[in-house]
């Protein structure tokens, strides 16, 4: 093991850990975003609109991230559009991610019993204030795992932003194994800075979800 050689490129890492750390977090603003608006439609069965969001969720969860990264990249500029390679990285997740977002929503949304709607317009509450009062609150603890899990999947999925010469880790570390053949200081780096991102992140969502079920919500 070269430590050495480990010290050296540290500050490259680093670096990477930025880029994909913000290029993760706009994927996963917008995908949450993206699959809240998509949940909305199908829950409450807008026409046409539920079709086009079930197609969505269809064609984003059945294709690769990287054939969807190879799309925005290669194949739109023969089209005549030109993005650059952050802009396609940012747009891929928040594809893929709006998917398995919207999925995560739509359930939880759907946990809520019709009997508490049916109450809550008895007592005159209009579909806004049932929709904040009573559905949101328990459907948003019961969401709280499976958000988690897409978080926490999108982040990994950075990896392959890298074939559209992005320097995110996984580029960096596919680099410093080219030029200097270290493959184990380069991937032991790799993993212990995606573990960086990672468990942080894990750490708090667990303590969200535990705080959230102590305060009885979510438990139907």
């Amino acid at each position: 093991m070269d430590y050495n050689f480990i010290k050296d490129v540290i500050p490259l890492y680093i670096s990477a850990a930025g880029l994909t750390l913000r290029l993760a977090l706009a994927g996963i603003v917008l995908s949450m975003l993206t699959g809240l608006l998509c949940a909305f439609i199908r829950f409450y069965k807008i026409p046409l609109l539920r079709q086009l969001a079930v197609c969505y969720v269809e064609l984003s969860r059945n294709t690769p991230l990287l054939i969807q990264l190879f799309f925005l990249y290669f194949a739109l500029p023969n089209l005549g559009v030109k993005i650059s390679a952050e802009t396609c990285c940012i747009i891929g997740l928040t594809f893929l991610g709006g998917s398995y977002m919207e999925e995560t929503f739509r359930s939880a949304l759907e946990t809520v019993s019709k009997s508490q709607i049916e109450s809550g317009m008895c007592i005159g509450l209009k579909p806004r204030q049932i929709m904040a009062y009573v559905v949101l609150p328990q459907a948003l603890a019961v969401s709280i795992p499976g958000f988690c899990a897409n978080v926490m999947f999108l982040i990994k999925e950075t990896s392959v932003f890298s074939i559209v010469a992005v320097a995110d880790l996984m580029f960096v570390a596919k680099d410093l194994i080219g030029l200097y053949y270290k493959t184990d200081e380069a991937l032991i780096l790799l993993s212990l800075f995606y573990l960086i991102l990672l468990l942080p992140i894990s750490i708090i969502c667990s303590l969200a979800e535990r705080r959230l079920r102590y305060a009885q919500f979510g438990n139907l």
